[in-house]
Protein backbone atom coordinates (compact mmCIF):
# COMPACT_ATOMS: atom_id res chain seq x y z
CA UNK A 1 0.00 0.00 0.00
CA UNK A 2 1.69 3.30 -1.38
CA UNK A 3 2.12 5.78 1.16
CA UNK A 4 -0.15 8.19 -0.53
CA UNK A 5 -2.43 11.64 0.99
CA UNK A 6 -5.73 9.44 -0.27
CA UNK A 7 -3.90 6.19 2.02
CA UNK A 8 -3.53 8.76 4.68
CA UNK A 9 -6.94 9.93 4.33
CA UNK A 10 -8.11 6.93 4.72
CA UNK A 11 -6.45 5.64 7.91
CA UNK A 12 -6.83 9.43 9.59
CA UNK A 13 -10.55 8.57 9.39
CA UNK A 14 -10.04 4.79 11.34
CA UNK A 15 -7.51 6.51 13.86
CA UNK A 16 -9.70 9.68 14.73
CA UNK A 17 -12.77 7.64 15.33
CA UNK A 18 -11.14 4.67 17.39
CA UNK A 19 -9.34 7.92 19.40
CA UNK A 20 -12.55 9.03 19.67
CA UNK A 21 -14.12 6.29 20.87
CA UNK A 22 -10.73 5.62 23.16
CA UNK A 23 -11.37 9.07 25.08
CA UNK A 24 -15.27 8.64 25.37
CA UNK A 25 -14.72 5.28 27.03
CA UNK A 26 -12.18 6.73 29.51
CA UNK A 27 -14.45 9.53 30.16
CA UNK A 28 -17.69 6.58 31.22
CA UNK A 29 -15.15 5.48 33.49
CA UNK A 30 -14.54 8.36 35.10
CA UNK A 31 -17.07 11.00 34.55
CA UNK A 32 -15.39 13.46 36.86
CA UNK A 33 -12.88 14.28 34.73
CA UNK A 34 -15.33 16.11 32.07
CA UNK A 35 -12.63 17.64 29.79
CA UNK A 36 -11.71 13.66 27.85
CA UNK A 37 -15.14 13.52 26.65
CA UNK A 38 -14.90 16.70 24.47
CA UNK A 39 -11.59 15.82 23.49
CA UNK A 40 -13.68 12.65 22.58
CA UNK A 41 -16.51 14.27 20.43
CA UNK A 42 -13.62 16.18 18.96
CA UNK A 43 -11.95 13.33 17.70
CA UNK A 44 -14.74 11.68 16.02
CA UNK A 45 -16.14 15.67 14.78
CA UNK A 46 -12.45 15.23 13.13
CA UNK A 47 -13.27 11.88 11.51
CA UNK A 48 -16.62 13.04 10.03
CA UNK A 49 -14.52 16.38 8.21
CA UNK A 50 -11.77 13.92 7.08
CA UNK A 51 -14.73 11.70 5.40
CA UNK A 52 -16.09 14.69 3.65
CA UNK A 53 -12.30 15.78 2.30
CA UNK A 54 -11.79 12.95 0.85
CA UNK A 55 -15.18 13.18 -1.61
CA UNK A 56 -13.07 15.98 -3.29
CA UNK A 57 -13.61 15.51 -6.48
CA UNK A 58 -16.99 13.05 -6.32
CA UNK A 59 -18.92 15.34 -4.39
CA UNK A 60 -20.11 19.46 -4.69
CA UNK A 61 -17.42 21.69 -3.55
CA UNK A 62 -20.02 23.41 -0.69
CA UNK A 63 -19.87 19.60 1.17
CA UNK A 64 -16.05 18.45 0.56
CA UNK A 65 -14.58 21.81 0.88
CA UNK A 66 -17.25 24.53 2.88
CA UNK A 67 -19.06 21.94 5.14
CA UNK A 68 -15.72 19.96 5.32
CA UNK A 69 -13.60 22.85 6.66
CA UNK A 70 -16.71 24.14 8.89
CA UNK A 71 -16.74 20.71 10.97
CA UNK A 72 -12.96 20.90 10.99
CA UNK A 73 -12.17 24.04 12.95
CA UNK A 74 -15.33 22.90 15.37
CA UNK A 75 -13.31 20.06 16.03
CA UNK A 76 -10.60 22.34 17.17
CA UNK A 77 -13.08 24.57 18.93
CA UNK A 78 -14.25 21.40 20.54
CA UNK A 79 -10.17 20.66 21.54
CA UNK A 80 -10.02 24.35 22.70
CA UNK A 81 -12.91 23.95 24.97
CA UNK A 82 -12.11 20.69 26.38
CA UNK A 83 -8.63 22.87 27.67
CA UNK A 84 -10.41 24.78 29.15
CA UNK A 85 -13.22 22.80 30.88
CA UNK A 86 -10.19 20.60 32.09
CA UNK A 87 -9.24 23.69 34.31
CA UNK A 88 -12.04 24.29 35.31
CA UNK A 89 -13.04 27.95 33.22
CA UNK A 90 -16.49 28.21 31.52
CA UNK A 91 -17.58 26.82 27.93
CA UNK A 92 -17.57 29.62 25.64
CA UNK A 93 -20.53 28.93 23.42
CA UNK A 94 -20.18 31.46 20.69
CA UNK A 95 -16.50 30.76 19.95
CA UNK A 96 -17.26 27.15 19.20
CA UNK A 97 -18.66 28.36 16.33
CA UNK A 98 -16.99 31.28 15.71
CA UNK A 99 -14.47 29.94 12.94
CA UNK A 100 -17.07 27.87 11.10
CA UNK A 101 -19.53 30.89 11.05
CA UNK A 102 -16.58 32.71 9.81
CA UNK A 103 -15.44 30.54 7.18
CA UNK A 104 -19.03 29.81 6.01
CA UNK A 105 -19.39 33.51 5.13
CA UNK A 106 -16.49 34.21 3.68
CA UNK A 107 -16.75 30.99 0.87
CA UNK A 108 -20.12 32.99 0.13
CA UNK A 109 -18.04 36.36 -0.58
CA UNK A 110 -17.60 36.89 -4.47
CA UNK A 111 -14.49 38.54 -4.02
CA UNK A 112 -12.92 34.86 -2.65
CA UNK A 113 -14.75 32.27 -4.71
CA UNK A 114 -11.69 31.50 -6.81
CA UNK A 115 -8.90 33.15 -4.88
CA UNK A 116 -7.63 29.93 -3.10
CA UNK A 117 -4.29 30.88 -1.77
CA UNK A 118 -6.71 33.55 0.74
CA UNK A 119 -9.50 30.95 1.33
CA UNK A 120 -6.46 28.68 2.05
CA UNK A 121 -4.40 31.23 4.58
CA UNK A 122 -8.11 31.79 6.13
CA UNK A 123 -8.63 28.72 6.81
CA UNK A 124 -5.01 27.85 7.75
CA UNK A 125 -5.16 31.01 10.46
CA UNK A 126 -8.49 29.80 12.09
CA UNK A 127 -6.77 26.31 12.71
CA UNK A 128 -4.14 27.89 14.32
CA UNK A 129 -5.36 29.82 16.05
CA UNK A 130 -7.66 27.13 17.83
CA UNK A 131 -4.74 24.95 18.02
CA UNK A 132 -2.46 27.71 20.03
CA UNK A 133 -5.28 29.08 22.70
CA UNK A 134 -5.71 25.53 23.68
CA UNK A 135 -1.97 25.25 24.46
CA UNK A 136 -2.65 28.84 25.90
CA UNK A 137 -4.92 26.91 27.88
CA UNK A 138 -2.49 24.67 29.06
CA UNK A 139 0.19 26.92 29.55
CA UNK A 140 -1.92 29.37 32.20
CA UNK A 141 -2.72 25.89 33.92
CA UNK A 142 0.49 25.19 34.42
CA UNK A 143 0.92 26.23 38.26
CA UNK A 144 -0.78 22.37 38.80
CA UNK A 145 2.15 19.97 38.47
CA UNK A 146 1.16 17.81 35.86
CA UNK A 147 4.16 16.60 33.56
CA UNK A 148 1.93 15.46 30.88
CA UNK A 149 0.95 19.06 30.28
CA UNK A 150 4.34 20.08 28.93
CA UNK A 151 4.87 18.05 26.03
CA UNK A 152 0.96 18.88 25.10
CA UNK A 153 1.73 22.48 24.65
CA UNK A 154 4.81 22.10 22.68
CA UNK A 155 3.17 19.62 20.71
CA UNK A 156 -0.12 21.89 20.22
CA UNK A 157 2.45 25.02 19.01
CA UNK A 158 4.35 23.28 16.86
CA UNK A 159 1.31 21.43 15.33
CA UNK A 160 0.01 25.51 14.72
CA UNK A 161 3.05 26.30 13.40
CA UNK A 162 3.01 23.81 10.75
CA UNK A 163 -0.09 23.92 10.17
CA UNK A 164 0.47 27.41 8.43
CA UNK A 165 2.87 25.67 6.00
CA UNK A 166 -0.41 24.78 4.06
CA UNK A 167 -0.93 28.44 2.83
CA UNK A 168 2.72 28.50 1.15
CA UNK A 169 2.18 25.07 -0.03
CA UNK A 170 -0.86 26.10 -2.01
CA UNK A 171 0.72 28.76 -3.42
CA UNK A 172 3.32 26.40 -5.01
CA UNK A 173 0.44 24.35 -6.14
CA UNK A 174 -1.99 25.88 -9.06
CA UNK A 175 -6.06 25.28 -8.90
CA UNK A 176 -5.49 24.14 -12.38
CA UNK A 177 -3.32 21.53 -11.11
CA UNK A 178 -5.27 18.19 -11.40
CA UNK A 179 -6.70 16.50 -8.11
CA UNK A 180 -4.29 13.17 -8.46
CA UNK A 181 -1.44 15.89 -8.90
CA UNK A 182 -2.18 18.22 -6.24
CA UNK A 183 -2.80 14.84 -3.61
CA UNK A 184 0.53 13.16 -5.07
CA UNK A 185 2.55 16.09 -3.81
CA UNK A 186 5.55 15.16 -1.44
CA UNK A 187 4.68 18.27 0.94
CA UNK A 188 1.42 17.33 1.36
CA UNK A 189 1.77 13.70 1.90
CA UNK A 190 4.82 14.79 4.43
CA UNK A 191 1.85 17.55 6.32
CA UNK A 192 -0.92 14.82 6.21
CA UNK A 193 1.00 12.37 7.84
CA UNK A 194 2.34 15.07 10.74
CA UNK A 195 -1.19 15.47 11.24
CA UNK A 196 -1.96 11.87 11.81
CA UNK A 197 1.06 11.84 13.87
CA UNK A 198 -0.48 14.56 15.91
CA UNK A 199 -3.45 13.45 16.18
CA UNK A 200 -2.57 9.77 17.86
CA UNK A 201 0.28 11.68 20.09
CA UNK A 202 -2.04 14.17 21.42
CA UNK A 203 -4.63 12.10 21.94
CA UNK A 204 -3.00 9.98 24.28
CA UNK A 205 -1.13 12.65 25.81
CA UNK A 206 -4.69 14.49 26.93
CA UNK A 207 -5.39 10.76 27.90
CA UNK A 208 -2.39 11.20 30.27
CA UNK A 209 -3.23 14.34 31.54
CA UNK A 210 -6.91 13.20 32.84
CA UNK A 211 -5.08 10.10 34.58
CA UNK A 212 -2.43 12.25 36.18
CA UNK A 213 -4.92 14.34 37.20
CA UNK A 214 -6.66 11.76 38.69
CA UNK A 215 -3.99 10.27 40.68
CA UNK A 216 -2.71 13.75 41.76
CA UNK A 217 -5.37 14.58 43.52
CA UNK A 218 -6.18 11.09 45.25
CA UNK A 219 -2.45 11.52 46.11
CA UNK A 220 -3.49 15.55 47.73
CA UNK A 221 -6.93 14.31 48.96
CA UNK A 222 -4.72 11.98 51.40
CA UNK A 223 -2.40 14.54 52.40
CA UNK A 224 -4.71 18.13 52.62
CA UNK A 225 -6.75 18.44 55.26
CA UNK A 226 -10.43 19.17 53.47
CA UNK A 227 -11.59 21.42 56.02
CA UNK A 228 -9.05 24.43 56.03
CA UNK A 229 -6.80 22.86 53.08
CA UNK A 230 -3.18 22.52 54.59
CA UNK A 231 -1.53 20.05 55.31
CA UNK A 232 -3.32 17.00 57.44
CA UNK A 233 -1.25 15.09 60.34
CA UNK A 234 0.43 13.03 58.21
CA UNK A 235 1.51 15.09 55.43
CA UNK A 236 2.72 17.78 58.29
CA UNK A 237 4.72 14.90 59.88
CA UNK A 238 6.08 13.43 56.46
CA UNK A 239 7.13 16.94 55.50
CA UNK A 240 8.68 17.10 58.82
CA UNK A 241 10.49 14.39 58.77
CA UNK A 242 12.10 15.25 55.19
CA UNK A 243 12.74 18.67 56.91
CA UNK A 244 14.99 17.08 59.95
CA UNK A 245 17.24 15.16 57.19
CA UNK A 246 17.58 18.16 55.16
CA UNK A 247 18.52 20.02 58.67
CA UNK A 248 21.41 17.28 59.54
CA UNK A 249 23.62 18.47 56.59
CA UNK A 250 22.74 22.19 56.86
CA UNK A 251 21.59 23.24 60.56
CA UNK A 252 19.55 25.74 61.46
CA UNK A 253 17.82 27.67 64.09
CA UNK A 254 14.47 26.53 64.16
CA UNK A 255 11.34 26.33 66.14
CA UNK A 256 8.45 24.06 66.50
CA UNK A 257 4.88 25.30 67.75
CA UNK A 258 1.40 23.76 68.86
CA UNK A 259 -1.39 25.15 68.74
CA UNK A 260 -4.55 24.68 70.72
CA UNK A 261 -8.33 26.43 69.44
CA UNK A 262 -9.22 27.77 73.13
CA UNK A 263 -12.52 26.40 74.39
CA UNK A 264 -13.46 24.79 71.18
CA UNK A 265 -16.42 22.54 71.75
CA UNK A 266 -18.13 25.34 73.15
CA UNK A 267 -17.94 27.20 70.38
CA UNK A 268 -19.54 24.49 68.80
CA UNK A 269 -22.09 24.10 71.47
CA UNK A 270 -23.10 27.43 71.73
CA UNK A 271 -22.95 28.38 68.01
CA UNK A 272 -23.30 25.28 65.79
CA UNK A 273 -20.69 23.06 63.91
CA UNK A 274 -21.25 25.42 61.01
CA UNK A 275 -19.67 28.20 63.48
CA UNK A 276 -17.24 26.07 64.47
CA UNK A 277 -16.09 24.99 60.89
CA UNK A 278 -15.68 28.89 59.97
CA UNK A 279 -13.50 29.72 62.59
CA UNK A 280 -10.66 26.90 61.88
CA UNK A 281 -10.79 28.07 58.63
CA UNK A 282 -10.47 31.94 60.43
CA UNK A 283 -7.28 30.78 62.51
CA UNK A 284 -5.64 28.90 59.19
CA UNK A 285 -5.91 31.64 57.09
CA UNK A 286 -4.75 34.08 60.42
CA UNK A 287 -1.91 31.88 60.97
CA UNK A 288 -0.76 30.95 57.09
CA UNK A 289 -0.85 34.93 56.71
CA UNK A 290 1.40 35.10 59.53
CA UNK A 291 3.80 32.42 58.44
CA UNK A 292 6.16 32.27 55.64
CA UNK A 293 5.16 30.18 52.48
CA UNK A 294 8.44 27.87 53.68
CA UNK A 295 7.33 27.31 57.11
CA UNK A 296 5.48 23.17 57.52
CA UNK A 297 1.81 24.00 59.21
CA UNK A 298 -0.73 21.35 58.94
CA UNK A 299 -3.71 20.57 61.18
CA UNK A 300 -3.01 17.40 63.41
CA UNK A 301 -6.30 17.38 65.57
CA UNK A 302 -9.93 18.30 65.80
CA UNK A 303 -8.82 22.04 66.79
CA UNK A 304 -4.86 21.35 67.46
CA UNK A 305 -2.27 22.68 64.41
CA UNK A 306 1.54 22.52 64.26
CA UNK A 307 3.89 24.33 62.81
CA UNK A 308 7.78 24.18 62.11
CA UNK A 309 9.95 27.12 61.55
CA UNK A 310 13.09 26.63 60.06
CA UNK A 311 15.73 29.36 59.92
CA UNK A 312 14.14 31.23 62.36
CA UNK A 313 15.56 32.38 65.72
CA UNK A 314 14.42 32.25 69.41
CA UNK A 315 12.76 35.84 69.01
CA UNK A 316 11.24 35.48 65.66
CA UNK A 317 9.44 32.72 66.12
CA UNK A 318 8.14 33.93 69.55
CA UNK A 319 7.24 37.15 67.72
CA UNK A 320 5.28 35.02 64.97
CA UNK A 321 3.41 32.85 67.44
CA UNK A 322 2.40 36.40 69.10
CA UNK A 323 1.32 37.40 65.83
CA UNK A 324 -0.41 34.49 65.06
CA UNK A 325 -2.43 35.01 68.47
CA UNK A 326 -3.27 38.54 68.22
CA UNK A 327 -4.30 38.52 64.47
CA UNK A 328 -6.50 35.88 65.36
CA UNK A 329 -8.08 37.18 68.28
CA UNK A 330 -8.93 40.12 66.61
CA UNK A 331 -10.57 38.62 63.26
CA UNK A 332 -12.36 35.58 65.15
CA UNK A 333 -14.12 37.99 67.87
CA UNK A 334 -17.11 38.16 65.54
CA UNK A 335 -17.50 35.70 63.25
CA UNK A 336 -20.47 35.29 61.00
CA UNK A 337 -22.74 38.50 63.15
CA UNK A 338 -21.93 35.94 66.27
CA UNK A 339 -19.66 37.33 69.18
CA UNK A 340 -17.33 34.12 68.98
CA UNK A 341 -14.66 35.83 70.67
CA UNK A 342 -12.29 32.78 70.05
CA UNK A 343 -8.77 32.83 71.30
CA UNK A 344 -5.80 30.39 70.78
CA UNK A 345 -2.85 28.76 73.22
CA UNK A 346 0.21 28.40 71.95
CA UNK A 347 3.00 26.00 73.44
CA UNK A 348 6.59 26.81 71.50
CA UNK A 349 10.20 25.37 71.66
CA UNK A 350 13.38 26.58 69.68
CA UNK A 351 16.25 24.77 68.89
CA UNK A 352 20.03 25.50 67.87
CA UNK A 353 21.48 22.06 68.20
CA UNK A 354 22.55 20.12 65.12
CA UNK A 355 20.15 17.71 65.28
CA UNK A 356 16.15 18.74 64.71
CA UNK A 357 14.56 15.64 66.65
CA UNK A 358 10.75 16.37 65.70
CA UNK A 359 8.95 14.10 67.78
CA UNK A 360 11.34 15.16 71.27
CA UNK A 361 10.58 18.99 70.13
CA UNK A 362 6.46 17.93 69.57
CA UNK A 363 6.61 16.65 73.02
CA UNK A 364 8.13 19.71 74.65
CA UNK A 365 6.18 21.86 72.65
CA UNK A 366 3.06 19.95 74.08
CA UNK A 367 4.12 20.54 77.28
CA UNK A 368 4.55 24.53 76.68
CA UNK A 369 1.06 24.09 75.22
CA UNK A 370 -0.37 22.85 78.80
CA UNK A 371 1.38 25.11 80.97
CA UNK A 372 -0.60 28.13 78.40
CA UNK A 373 -3.97 26.18 78.86
CA UNK A 374 -3.41 26.35 82.62
CA UNK A 375 -2.14 29.61 82.76
CA UNK A 376 -5.15 31.24 81.27
CA UNK A 377 -5.40 30.86 77.99
CA UNK A 378 -4.89 32.73 75.10
CA UNK A 379 -0.77 33.07 75.24
CA UNK A 380 2.43 31.96 74.55
CA UNK A 381 4.69 29.79 76.38
CA UNK A 382 8.16 28.64 75.59
CA UNK A 383 10.18 25.72 76.41
CA UNK A 384 13.57 26.88 77.66
CA UNK A 385 16.27 25.08 75.74
CA UNK A 386 17.10 23.02 79.20
CA UNK A 387 14.18 21.17 78.83
CA UNK A 388 14.44 20.56 75.19
CA UNK A 389 17.92 18.52 76.48
CA UNK A 390 15.57 17.28 79.34
CA UNK A 391 17.54 18.71 82.29
CA UNK A 392 13.68 20.37 83.37
CA UNK A 393 12.81 23.75 83.78
CA UNK A 394 10.98 26.20 81.25
CA UNK A 395 10.55 29.61 80.17
CA UNK A 396 7.01 31.53 79.50
CA UNK A 397 6.56 34.32 77.36
CA UNK A 398 2.75 35.07 77.74
CA UNK A 399 0.94 37.57 76.30
CA UNK A 400 3.30 41.04 74.32
CA UNK A 401 4.77 42.57 76.83
CA UNK A 402 4.61 40.10 79.72
CA UNK A 403 8.55 39.43 81.60
CA UNK A 404 9.44 36.07 80.65
CA UNK A 405 8.83 33.03 83.68
CA UNK A 406 10.47 29.90 85.24
CA UNK A 407 7.89 27.17 85.28
CA UNK A 408 8.70 23.51 85.96
CA UNK A 409 7.49 21.12 82.99
CA UNK A 410 6.20 18.49 85.41
CA UNK A 411 4.14 20.98 87.44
Amino acid sequence: MNLDVNTLFQVTVYVEAILGLLLLFAWAQNMAVRAVAWWGFAHLIRASSIVLFGLYGSAPDIVTIDLANALLFTAFAVTWTGARVFDGRPVEPVYLVTGAVLWLLVCRLPVLTGAVEARALIASAIITSYTWLTAWEFWRGRKEQLVSRWPAVFMLFAHGALFLLRTPLVALLPFSMTTDKMFNSVWMTVLSFEALLFTISIAFILLAMAKERTELRHRTAAMIDPLTGIANRRAFLEDAADLAKRHGSDPRPAAVMLIDLDHFKSINDRFGHAVGDRVLKIFTAAASESMRSSDLFGRIGGEEFAAVLHDTRSGEAIAIAQRIRETFAYVACEVDGRPVAATVSIGLVHCDGPVLDIAELLSQADQALYFAKENGRNRVEVASLDLVLGHGGAEAATEAGASPNARTAAA
